[in-house]
């Protein structure tokens, strides 16, 4: 089973250090789980806050419940503070982890870099120190996919493909959604061989999507998948849409190939220095002029530690692709008369001269 490496751990810690010097930053502190886990290998999961420091010196101190001391991590120096008094979880446990790893660190450094979005405010007391928000630059640290991050979502993706294979094998009319959700849940779990840390998105028939009801799909549907696991804090997304029935309308076939037109589109454009929005665009013309149906969301996004992070392939934001980059592709078609559309979503990761396809599996309905 995949896991974060040494190797890549240390090689992600370079890259943070080279922006710390570039920001003039003497230590910075680390509040976001997701950063703890990219730079030690750490996942606790949400019941626990562990908090992290990596000083100028490279050196990195992470601070973990006592009871979870003996996690394997990549951490110069690793402390402890107490979650659970007498079986008990403390509700101030951040605060906890912090004055823990403020002893740990020890004072010095007066200009600190935090996750601002998680900071805790009492942190700033101190008038002496300059603060900078580090959230940006890791957010565009974090796009670069390293090869121990790959294999994990690699391995996650096995879970999701295994869960479309049985939803073509149970979709058929009268199935329940709930009953299909438990099935395809229980499928992933047992391809991982642990529990989940996240399942999602959507899992209704007639649909745009949104959790499973207590309903059952009929002739005619479309059934909209847009599935996603959690393996150890990473993410997956990638969408297929089924009939029910098996037996399509011509509207139902014309639309879903016309979103099949999209991925060759993608591939052929997308490379580093190519800007997202401007690929969105192409989609947007492109779905318009069908008249098949409404396009009304973005065209993709980045995955990896979250399930919607950089690069975003959405009007609103003007990011352009590099090399590393893991992101989605899906693109939707939507109307009454679909059933109620269809969604389809590969998953690519950007190479020096274009883009490789990882989700090479079946789109037909």
């Amino acid at each position: 089973m995949p896991s974060l490496t040494t190797e890549g751990c240390l090689a992600r810690r370079q890259l943070l250090l080279a922006a710390m010097a570039e920001l003039g930053l003497d230590r910075v502190i680390f509040t976001r789980g997701e950063s703890i886990n990219w730079l030690t290998g750490v996942h606790l999961g949400p019941l626990f806050t562990p908090t992290a420091a990596l000083d100028a010196d490279g050196r990195l101190t992470l601070v973990l419940p006592v009871r979870k001391i003996d996690t394997p991590a990549v951490a110069d120096v690793v402390a402890g503070y107490e979650a659970k008094w007498h079986s008990t979880m403390r509700n101030n446990q951040p605060q906890a982890s912090l004055v823990a790893l403020g002893e740990a660190v020890g004072s010095g450094a007066k200009k600190l870099g935090g996750e601002f979005s998680v900071f805790p405010q009492y942190l700033a007391a101190d008038a002496g120190s300059h603060w900078t928000d580090i959230e940006p630059t890791m957010f565009r640290l974090r796009r670069q996919k390293h090869a121990d991050e790959l294999a994990m979502m690699a391995f996650a993706n096995q879970a999701n493909r295994k869960m479309y294979d049985r939803a073509r094998q149970i979709v058929q009319p009268g199935v329940n959604e709930i009953d299909v959700f438990n099935e395809l849940q229980t499928v992933a779990v047992r391809e991982l061989g642990e529990p989940l840390t996240y399942i999602g998105q959507d899992f209704r028939a007639a649909a745009r999507g949104g959790p499973p009801r207590d309903r059952e799909a009929q002739a005619g549907e479309m059934y909209i998948f847009d599935l996603g696991v959690g393996y150890r804090g990473y993410y997956t997304d990638n969408a297929r849409t089924l009939s029910v029935d098996g037996n399509p309308t011509d509207q139902q076939v014309a639309a879903h190939s016309k979103l099949c037109e999209v991925f060759p589109l993608v591939e052929s454009e997308v490379r580093p220095g190519v800007s997202c929005k401007a690929v969105f665009q192409q989609v947007q013309e492109l779905l318009d002029a069908s008249k098949l149906g409404t396009f009304n969301h973005h065209l993709g996004h980045g995955v990896g530690l979250a399930p919607h992070e950089g690069p975003h392939l959405n009007p609103y934001w003007d990011d352009t692709f590099a090399v590393g980059d893991y992101f989605t592709a899906e693109p939707g078609l939507y109307a009454d008369d679909l059933n109620a559309g269809f969604r389809l979503e590969q998953n690519y990761v950007v190479t020096e001269t274009g883009v490789e396809l990882v989700t090479d599996w079946p789109l037909e309905m």
